[in-house]
């Protein structure tokens, strides 16, 4: 944890606080709410000593990363939020074609989106909790969801996962896991086991 660096990139008119550890083939971790960079602790020091470069931010208007005056809602869009995350990749990494995603609640909804917007962008996601709707995202997915997360036990939920609805939007999804005993904060509550999940689905690309 001590070896983690902070610092700040300046993207798309915000200056964005972001954590960083190790080298290799960088793999974006996306927040959820109301959380910062810090959710993704246990699977940046995980996978950076497995040869990759774990990037965190914290996202438009939350910890250290500025945001829009609060009587402009209008900055808090997918699009700024996709927005950002695209230019700090161009920023951190400007010659690399596509990177791993991973994320989770809210930064899932974002990653659906970014995969959505800029699949070019991403070699491979791993989606964690909320799975997004209606529109086809066509890269690479592995989705991980607790057993008692809430998002999951909405009515149609496991239905939508389950059958043919999930994997017709999401026609390269490779695997659902459901995590037996936990709930929504799944990458916290049983980080082992989440982790061993990321490395072996990456590995594959």
């Amino acid at each position: 944890m001590e070896k983690i660096e902070h610092k700040m990139v300046d993207v798309n008119g915000i200056n964005m606080h972001v954590a960083e550890l190790g080298q290799g083939p960088t793999i974006l971790f996306i927040h959820g709410f109301p959380e910062l960079w810090y959710s993704w602790r246990h699977q940046m020091v995980y996978l950076a000593e497995r040869g990759y470069r774990a990037v965190a931010p914290d996202l438009r208007g939350y910890g250290d990363t500025t945001g829009a005056p609060v009587n402009d809602i209008s900055k808090f869009s997918l699009f700024h939020l996709v927005g950002d995350l695209i230019a700090l990749l161009e920023a951190i990494d400007p010659n690399k074609d596509n990177v791993f995603v991973v994320a989770h609640d809210w930064g899932a909804v974002i990653a659906w989106h970014l995969c959505l917007f800029r699949p070019d962008k991403v070699k491979a996601l791993v989606n964690l909790s909320v799975q997004w709707t209606g529109a086809q995202v066509k890269v690479p997915t592995k989705f991980i969801v607790g057993e008692f997360d809430l998002v999951y036990r909405i009515p149609g939920a496991k239905e939508y996962i389950h059958n043919d609805g999930f994997k017709k939007d999401v026609p390269l999804l490779e695997e659902v896991v459901v995590v037996e005993g936990a709930a929504h904060f799944v990458n916290q509550e049983r980080p082992d086991e989440i982790n061993k999940h990321i490395y072996d689905f990456i590995q594959k690309f």
